[in-house]
C-alpha cells in the first residue's frame, strides 16, 4: 500500500474512532432515550430492544477505541464499517416503509434528525473507507505522516459533525429562518 493511501486510511480510521467513541458516550449519557430510538425503528422483537439499546453505546465506544489501539485497528475498522452498514440499512428500511419522520438516533440530542436518504448515503460513505482499512490492514504512519493522519482524522470528525448539524438544521423549524428573505416584486 502506498504511503499516501496508508496515511489517508489511517487518518480516516482516527476520525472514525473519534466518531464512534463520542457517539457511544452520547448514547450512554442519553441511554434512557436510546431505548425509544431503537424501538422506533421497529426492526427488533420487543424483547431485544432494551438489550440492544443497552449494549449499543458500549459497542460504539469499543469500536472507537479499537480504531486507536495498534493491533485492533483491523477488527475495529471491520466492526465500524459493519455497524455503519447496519445503521444505514435500518434507516433505508424505515424510509421505504414511509417512516422518515422518526429520529435517526445519530447522537445529537440538541437537534432532532429525521431519517433521510442523505443519512443513508453518509453511512455508506463512512463505511467504505473503514472496510478498505479492514481489508488492507492498518499501517501506523510515523513522523510527519502520523501528524498528517491525525490532522486528517480531526478533519473527518469535524466534517462529520458539520454534515450532521447541517442535515439536522435542514429539517428543523429553524430552516425557514435560514432562507433569504424574498421581497415582494412590484408590478
Amino acid at each position: 500500500m502506498g504511503a499516501l493511501l496508508a496515511t489517508l486510511l489511517s487518518g480516516f480510521g482516527i476520525g472514525a474512532g473519534l466518531i464512534f467513541a463520542f457517539a457511544g458516550l452520547s448514547h450512554w449519557r442519553h441511554r434512557r432515550l436510546l431505548v425509544g430510538v431503537v424501538g422506533n425503528y421497529r426492526l427488533l422483537p420487543d424483547g431485544l430492544v432494551a438489550p440492544v439499546a443497552g449494549l449499543l453505546p458500549w459497542g460504539e465506544m469499543a469500536v472507537g477505541l479499537a480504531l486507536f489501539v495498534p493491533g485492533f485497528g483491523r477488527a475495529g475498522a471491520l466492526a465500524g464499517g459493519g455497524l455503519l452498514l447496519v445503521f444505514g440499512w435500518a434507516m433505508a428500511v424505515n424510509l421505504r416503509r414511509g417512516r422518515g419522520f422518526i429520529d435517526c438516533g445519530c447522537g445529537h440530542a440538541e437537534l432532532r434528525q429525521p431519517l433521510s436518504w442523505l443519512l443513508v448515503a453518509r453511512n455508506l460513505v463512512l463505511a467504505l473507507p473503514l472496510l478498505a482499512l479492514a481489508a488492507l490492514g492498518p499501517v501506523l504512519p510515523d513522523g510527519m505522516a502520523l501528524i498528517a493522519a491525525m490532522v486528517a482524522g480531526l478533519a473527518v470528525w469535524l466534517g462529520y459533525h458539520l454534515f450532521n448539524a447541517l442535515a439536522a438544521l435542514q429539517s428543523s423549524p429553524l430552516s425557514a429562518s435560514l432562507h433569504p428573505i424574498r421581497l415582494p416584486t412590484r408590478r
